[in-house]
C-alpha cells in the first residue's frame, strides 16, 4: 500500500521555471539546462522502480515515497521507505547509464560510457549512513527494535554492475537491479518473517512517518546566486513562448503571434511561487506580470490568494501551488 506518492520534485519544478524565464544568453544557463537534465533522469529512474513495487506485498507492506526525516542532527532523504511489521527496507535510487564499478577500496562509484569514466558518490556509502540516521530516528520514537535493511537500486536494467570479486558476496547484498527488487523484496519477506510491531505499534508508527516528514523550503535564486533582476517577467506565450503578453480585454494576447487566451496569469503566478516564494503584494503582482491596474490586480489575488495577512492598504497574499 502506498501512503506517500511520488511526485514531482519541487527542484525539478523550480529548475523549470527559472530556465523559462532566463534568457538564453545568460551565462548559466546551459548549467542550469544540465542540472535539470540530470534530475528528471533521477526521477525517471525512481517512477521505474515505483512500477517494479506496484503490487508487490501490497498488502503486507507500505510505502512513502521522497520522504524528508530529522534525526537529532540532521535531515536525510530516502528515495522509498517500505515499511512492515517485522523489517524497515531504504531504497536508495540510482539511474545510471553505461558499465558502473563499485569501488569500496576508495568508497566511490565508477561510471563508464562511450570510452569516458566519471566519478560519482558511493551510493553504498549513501544508504548505510541513511541507515544509521533511520535507526537515530526510530529510537528517538521508541522503535529501536526493528530491523533497517538498506538497497541501493539501479533503475536501469540495462545498466552493467561491477565490483571486485572479493566484494561481491557483501555487495550483491545491497545493490539490486531494477528487474529483480519484487524477487528480493520477497526473499526479505520471507527471511524477516517474526513480526516485530504489534497493530498498534504500527500505526503508530505509520502516523509518526507521516507526521515527522517535513518539506524542504529552498531558495533556488539564493541558492544559484541569481538576482530577481536575472528573471524575465510577464505572461509567457504558450504558443511561442515570448513575453511578456498584454492584456486585452479580459484575456493575454500575444504581440509576436498573436495568440489569445484567458487565465495565462495563472501559469506565470505558478512560477513566481516557484522562483520568489508564496508572498505577493498588489504593486509585486503588477510588476511581475507587467500590468498598470490595481483593480485588476486584485481580482487576480483574490481568486488566487490561499489567505492574507495586513490592512487593505499593505495586505500580503499568500499563493498555493497547483493553481491551474
Amino acid at each position: 500500500m502506498i501512503v506517500k506518492k511520488r511526485e514531482i520534485p519541487r527542484r525539478i519544478l523550480q529548475l523549470q521555471a527559472l530556465l523559462g524565464r532566463l534568457p538564453a544568453g545568460h551565462p548559466k544557463f546551459n548549467e542550469f539546462k544540465e542540472q535539470l537534465s540530470k534530475r528528471l533522469a533521477g526521477y525517471k529512474g525512481e517512477k521505474a522502480i515505483d512500477y517494479q513495487l506496484s503490487g508487490v506485498l501490497e498488502k503486507e507492506i507500505f510505502i512513502f515515497n521522497d520522504l524528508r526525516l530529522k534525526d537529532s542532527e540532521k535531515y536525510f532523504q530516502i528515495d522509498s521507505l517500505i515499511l512492515a511489521r517485522s523489517y524497515i527496507i531504504l531504497l536508495e535510487i540510482k539511474n545510471i547509464k553505461g558499465t558502473i564499478y563499485f569501488d569500496s577500496k576508495f568508497h566511490q562509484l565508477i561510471r563508464s560510457l562511450d570510452g569516458i569514466e566519471s566519478a560519482f558518490q558511493d551510493p553504498i556509502t549513501q544508504s548505510l549512513r541513511h541507515k544509521e540516521q533511520m535507526k537515530n530516528w526510530l529510537k528517538k520514537y521508541s522503535f529501536s527494535d526493528i530491523p533497517v535493511i538498506p538497497l541501493v537500486v539501479i533503475s536501469n536494467s540495462n545498466t552493467l554492475i561491477r565490483t571486485a570479486s572479493n566484494d561481491l558476496n557483501h555487495l550483491s547484498d545491497m545493490i539490486v537491479n531494477a528487474l529483480f527488487l519484487p524477487t528480493k523484496l520477497q526473499k526479505i519477506h520471507q527471511l524477516y518473517k517474526r513480526p516485530v510491531l504489534t497493530e498498534k505499534e504500527m500505526k503508530k508508527l505509520l502516523r509518526q512517518i507521516k507526521k515527522g516528514h517535513i518539506e524542504e523550503e529552498f531558495s533556488i535564486l539564493e541558492s544559484f546566486s541569481l538576482n530577481k533582476g536575472d528573471i524575465q517577467k510577464g505572461v509567457k506565450c504558450p504558443k511561442c513562448k515570448s513575453l511578456p503578453m498584454t492584456r486585452v480585454y479580459a484575456s493575454w494576447l500575444c504581440p509576436k503571434c498573436e495568440h489569445k487566451a484567458k487565465a495565462l496569469h495563472l501559469n506565470a503566478l505558478e512560477d513566481y511561487l516557484l522562483l520568489f516564494g508564496q508572498e505577493i503584494t498588489n504593486q509585486k503582482l503588477r510588476d511581475f506580470l507587467c500590468i498598470d491596474s490595481n483593480a485588476l490586480a486584485t481580482r487576480i489575488l483574490k481568486s488566487v490568494g490561499s489567505s492574507t495577512k495586513g490592512s487593505t492598504k499593505d495586505r500580503v497574499y499568500f499563493l498555493s501551488l497547483n493553481q491551474k
